[in-house]
């Protein structure tokens, strides 16, 4: 097995984070949290939410998510929550190729270390 020389392993990098640049790019929103879809009971005498899970009121949508150290909750409409379903995956997509960009960092720099010893 041969190792790769510093030069081989930074041009590998350099191609791996070019990717991981594009994959941002092409993401319009992003934002943490989560969304829940819930239904509810009203509790006024005779309606049938109380009786049929089936009848319940909604769906309403809450948008849970951290904000300057507090929890904020919101109810948001359904054209909101799908655009917050959407966000809150490209965040995540872009924590996963910050993750894939931080490992391709360490590998160019421990191939700087290999090198000198």
């Amino acid at each position: 097995m041969t190792k790769k020389s510093i030069h081989q392993v930074r041009e590998e990098a350099l191609r791996s984070v070019a990717k991981i640049r594009q994959a941002i790019a092409k993401i319009d929103f992003a934002c943490s949290g989560t969304l829940l879809r819930r239904t509810k009971v009203c509790g006024k005498p005779g309606c049938h939410c109380a009786q049929d899970p089936r009848e319940r009121h909604g769906p309403y949508y809450e948008w849970t998510r951290r904000h300057q150290r507090s929890l904020i909750h919101r109810v948001v409409s359904a054209e909101q929550a799908q655009m917050i379903r959407t966000a809150i995956r490209n965040h995540r997509a872009i924590l996963k190729v910050l993750r894939a960009w931080e490992r391709e960092t360490v590998r160019v720099i421990e191939s700087l270390n290999r090198r000198k010893s």
